[in-house]
């Protein structure tokens, strides 16, 4: 009776104590996979096969191109799938659980690198990785990395930039670990789905292809991606190039401009000054590089010269066409230019003195003033109405002749300058169209090509 006593009453017992919570499939997975894993060891039960990794990249945008430090700094979404053989089980057993989640920390992860990486910026730590019931693990995340890109500047503002990122393993050769392509080539090169197309850069492709390096007796395996951008010209174009085109308009106007004005030297300086203020101002939008000059670099400093070189051949007129008026009346034109240019004296003779030389064939000396005076005694001792009047009436014709040759030979001089104005000035334009037509085959060939 006691026995049955004890029975009943350890029965009872029993079922006032709580049962202990039955662990769910997906802890009991996990705590089965990870209960002997060891995260240091490569995951094969055959250690001589090798572990292919397999790389994906997907370009979402372009943040930032600095020439000065040879960078880029791109936004990415980057992925790693490869077999874990320790991480298998049957979805059966588990309630069909056929994918779950662990820390990237309690498995064996790939040391696969970027050979160009500078920062990973504000990357977002990802702590997790997907893992199936055959055992393939699938690492995605998305960086923001900054890259050591070697940038050709040369062409800018129609630049194209070919930067690479190079995958890796930073230790294990071929035959430990391998690298493929998760998609094809020509998938990977044409997508552009998740690119953010309304930026500077427009994306071209991402052409990849796969290699292997030998390195102190060892193949390792590397995965390049080369991504292909091109800046959009057109900030540029309207920013920096029409404003330096339209003064150079001005410029060449000016040439319009009387030679004899007093303006012309005036507005040509004035010119000069507004674009130097235009290109010290527009100095933090051009690019900045060490081993070579942008081309529009070189464009604006040309421009400048030639605005200089305008400013020079307008001061040389001028200074021409203010020749000592001295030199006006006692020499020709074509005397004037060889006194400019510092030759003889003795070939000096004014056309005047050669036409009175050619009439005459013999030289005479005139006569002494002596006898000058002594011959005009009488007259002026006793001048009558009609001899003053005639004297004066010389002297007249005298002082019109002088100045209507000084007149004709003022404007000899003034035409001859202006024929040099228009010659340096076509000279001016030719200089000018051939430059600018260089530069506009040049641009066209990098937008086009």
């Amino acid at each position: 009776m006691s026995v049955i006593w004890l029975l009943l009453l350890s029965g009872h017992i029993a079922e006032s104590v709580p049962e202990k919570p039955k662990r769910s499939p997906l802890n009991q997975v996990t705590r089965a996979l990870l209960r002997k894993y060891d995260c240091g060891v490569r995951p094969v039960h055959n250690w001589t096969s090798a572990t292919t990794v397999y790389v994906d990249l997907i370009l979402q945008s372009v943040l930032d191109v600095d020439s000065k430090t040879q960078t880029i700094t791109t936004s990415i979404w980057y992925r790693q799938i490869w077999t874990d053989e320790f991480l298998v089980w049957d979805p059966a057993e588990f309630d069909g659980i056929n994918e779950i989640s662990l820390s990237s920390d309690a498995i064996w992860i790939p040391d696969i690198i970027v050979n160009e990486l500078v920062d990973e910026g504000g990357s977002a730590a990802i702590p997790y990785v997907y893992v199936n019931s055959s055992g393939r693990v699938k690492n995605y995340r998305p960086m923001q990395v900054v890259l050591a890109c070697s940038l050709e500047m040369y062409a800018f503002p129609f630049d194209r930039q070919n930067c690479s990122l190079t995958f890796r393993s930073w230790l294990h050769s071929v035959e430990e670990i391998d690298l493929a392509l998760w998609r094809s080539a020509e998938a990977i090169a044409n997508d552009q789905r998740e690119f953010m197309n309304d930026g500077e850069w427009e994306l071209l492709s991402i052409p990849s292809r796969y290699w292997r390096l030998q390195q102190d007796d060892a193949d390792y395996a590397h995965v390049c991606f080369h991504v292909l951008i091109r800046r959009r010209p057109l900030l540029y174009v309207v920013g920096l190039l029409i404003p330096s085109i339209f003064l150079m308009m001005v410029d060449v106007m000016s040439f319009y401009l009387p030679v004899d004005s007093s303006t012309r030297i005036g507005f040509k300086i004035s010119t000069l000054l507004g674009y130097t203020l235009f290109r010290v101002n527009l100095t933090d939008e051009l690019p900045a590089t060490a081993v070579t000059t942008p081309l529009v670099g070189v464009f604006f400093a040309v421009c400048m010269a030639l605005l200089m070189l305008s400013l020079i051949e307008s001061i040389l007129v001028v200074k021409l066409l203010h020749h000592s008026e001295k030199e006006f009346r006692e020499m020709s034109v074509s005397a004037c230019l060889l006194d400019k240019y510092g030759l003889a004296e003795s070939t000096l003779t004014s056309t005047r003195t050669l036409d009175r030389l050619n009439q005459s064939q013999d030289f005479e000396f005139e006569a002494s003033p002596e006898e000058d005076l002594e011959s005009l005694t009488p007259i002026e001792q006793n001048p009558s109405s009609l001899e003053w009047l005639l004297r004066e009436l010389v002297s007249l014709r005298l002082a019109f002749s002088q100045e209507d040759t000084e007149a004709s030979a003022q404007a000899e001089w003034l035409a001859l300058c202006s024929k040099l104005d228009r010659f340096l000035f076509r000279l001016y334009l030719i200089v000018l169209a051939v430059y600018a037509g260089s530069l506009l085959l040049l641009w066209a060939s990098w937008s086009f090509a």
